[in-house]
């Protein structure tokens, strides 16, 4: 595992992280209370990269993780964004083979590592567990092909729209209801958008002046969602 130290973030707990721990029993709990591992990261570490194997489940109790893969000409394509109480990593845990992205964070984080051996011996013991896995998988992979196809045949502006309204669905807006709760570069942007960071600047600039959103540096604020969906819809 690169990159793990100490960092000002929240306090979570494995017991808080209830896709895992709701379904297990006394026993299972108190086995995993004792197998995990609690792991902090500051903003801009790495937590794991492209070709190194997994060493456990990844689970995000709290902060925010961008997962992303190096294309062409070193340009990054960011595949996903992560939150807690998500899984990161686990394609590879389960597949038994290398990170196929590398992942990063946005925000401070603490993420617990339950070991290989401990989450195969909970899994071969609990039936809904693996449920739940399974339908993270499915919802992830869902997620995947949904995006596979808009990046590809949307225009720029449908693009960007999109992602606008899926970092509201992914993240939510802060307390006054319109300020994305999440503070992206524009490279970032760019990045989970499909699209050159100079279009991205282009587009962000065309959606202010037709007042669907407000920019201030890497603060969004959106003015208008239903414009802004129909745009995402529309392509």
């Amino acid at each position: 595992m690169a990159g793990q130290k100490k960092t000002q973030v929240a306090e979570p707990t494995i017991k808080e992280f209830s896709i895992v721990y709701s379904v297990l029993s006394a026993e299972e709990r108190d086995f995993l209370d004792k197998n995990h591992t609690v792991l902090k990261y500051r903003k801009n570490q790495i937590i794991y990269q492209e070709g190194e194997i997994p060493t456990g489940l990844l689970c995000l109790g709290a902060g925010k993780v961008k997962v992303f893969t190096e294309g062409i000409g070193g340009r990054d394509q960011i595949v996903r964004l992560a939150k807690a109480p998500d899984f990161i990593g686990y394609r590879a845990l389960f597949a038994e083979g290398p990170h196929i992205a590398s992942a990063v964070v946005i925000e401070p984080c603490v993420i617990f590592h339950i070991s290989k051996d401990v989450i195969y011996q909970l899994l071969l013991r609990n039936n809904r567990l693996c449920m739940n896995i399974i339908k993270s998988f499915a919802s992830e992979l869902g997620f995947t092909r949904f995006r596979t196809v808009t990046l590809t045949q949307k225009h720029i502006r449908g693009r960007l729209a999109e992602s606008l309204i899926l970092l509201r669905d992914i993240y939510g807006f802060e307390g006054d209801g319109q300020t994305l709760n999440i503070h992206l570069s524009r490279e970032d942007l760019a990045n989970f958008s499909n699209m050159t960071t100079s279009n991205a600047i282009r587009t962000l600039t065309t959606f202010t002046k037709e007042g669907l959103i407000a920019v201030d540096g890497r603060t969004i604020k959106i003015l208008d969602e239903e414009s802004l969906n129909r745009i995402s819809r529309l392509g």
